[in-house]
């Protein structure tokens, strides 16, 4: 959700055959991220003819991640910040399939997909979106699939965000919007913007990272939160029913509405690939930051070399509620109107390099 800061794919490093490494040709994308959108904007421009680039991803349209935030507190409507994927890839020139792999070979370096067809790679990078499915959600918290509303994929969205609308005119609720990324910091200002006479409360869950980072945007955030008297917890969730949701202190959260945001739960099809994977499920990858500035000097075999940078401290423009906006660069942070301007003029200018 931040901008103007790109998100980061993960760059798989995969085993791959003597061929493979003297003659890498297939460059595979999979997912629509915002780092592989870039990259098809990229090569519009300045294409690879050694190449031949695929972009494995179901969805034909996608929000873009900063302007979710405005989406949610009704300062966008979904048109004035989705982002069509056809006329990307066909500027790019490169193949679309659209479809959801079932199955990763990392040893074959192989996509399986549902209708039997497969596609090989000699790189593969992943950057798909969040995947909330009823069932996983369960198996993480149970309840979650059943009591909870998803926040992502954002491009559907507005198809359940009016239903809150409905229940919130008719009564107060009791909001709990759950997290493992500090996106959800911004989600939870942009939800009480939206329904001011409802209760929000923010429950960051742990990751594999840790806890949430201390960087100058997230203080700034965390100071936003306070002023408009949302409530920050730091626990796990260990199940969700109709009335609250328990946590691991042994308390209970009272909710009629438990909001799911969560970005780091494991996508299925990579448990069985092959691929090295943190304790969370996702792939264990290198840095992937120069992924766009070495990209043809990469798929022809080169390893990344860059020095990973801490996430946060880059330039960033963070959805702060009420028309104000969180600037943050390194230690350094204000918030106010200006900032908002600013950053309502970055998003729509980003916007129009990938429409256009």
């Amino acid at each position: 959700m931040n901008a103007p800061a790109v998100q980061r794919p993960d760059l798989a490093n995969t085993p791959r055959s003597p061929e493979a490494h003297s003659h890498p040709k297939q460059l595979v994308l999979l997912g629509a991220g915002m780092v592989h959108l870039q990259l098809l904007y990229t090569l519009a421009n300045k294409p690879l003819p050694e190449v031949q680039v695929t972009l494995v991803a179901v969805e034909t349209h996608m929000v873009y991640p900063a302007m979710g935030p405005g989406l949610v507190a009704g300062d966008y409507q979904q048109e004035d910040c989705t982002i069509p994927l056809e006329p990307l890839v066909r500027r790019a020139g490169i193949r679309w399939l659209q479809q959801q792999p079932e199955s990763l070979d990392a040893g074959q370096q192989t996509l399986a997909f549902g209708d039997g067809s497969t596609q090989h790679y000699d790189r593969l990078s992943i950057d798909a979106a969040p995947a909330h499915h009823s069932e996983q959600l369960e198996q993480t918290i149970p309840g979650a699939g059943k009591f909870g509303l998803c926040v992502y994929p954002l491009e559907t969205w507005g198809q359940r965000w009016p239903r809150v609308q409905e229940l919130a005119a008719k009564h107060p609720l009791r909001i709990a919007l759950i997290g493992d990324h500090p996106a959800a910091l911004e989600l939870a200002l942009a939800v009480q913007q939206r329904l001011p006479s409802c209760v929000v409360t923010v429950l960051m869950l742990p990751t594999t990272a840790g806890t949430l980072p201390a960087t100058a945007g997230t203080t700034r955030l965390l100071q936003r939160l306070k002023a408009q008297r949302i409530t920050v917890l730091h626990d796990t969730a260990l199940q969700i029913d109709a009335s609250a949701v328990h946590l691991g202190c042994g308390a209970q959260l009272a909710c009629d509405l438990p909001l799911l945001a969560l970005q780091h739960l494991p996508h299925t099809w990579l448990a069985a690939s092959g691929l090295a994977l943190d304790a969370g499920g996702q792939a264990a990858t290198g840095d992937s930051t120069s992924l766009l500035r070495h990209l043809p000097a990469l798929v022809r075999g080169a390893r990344l070399t860059a020095t990973a940078r801490r996430p946060g401290t880059g330039f960033q423009l963070l959805f702060g509620g009420s028309q104000q906006a969180v600037m943050a660069w390194g230690r350094y942070s204000a918030t106010g109107r200006v900032w908002h301007r600013l950053k309502d003029w970055w998003d729509r200018r980003q916007l129009r390099c990938y429409t256009m």
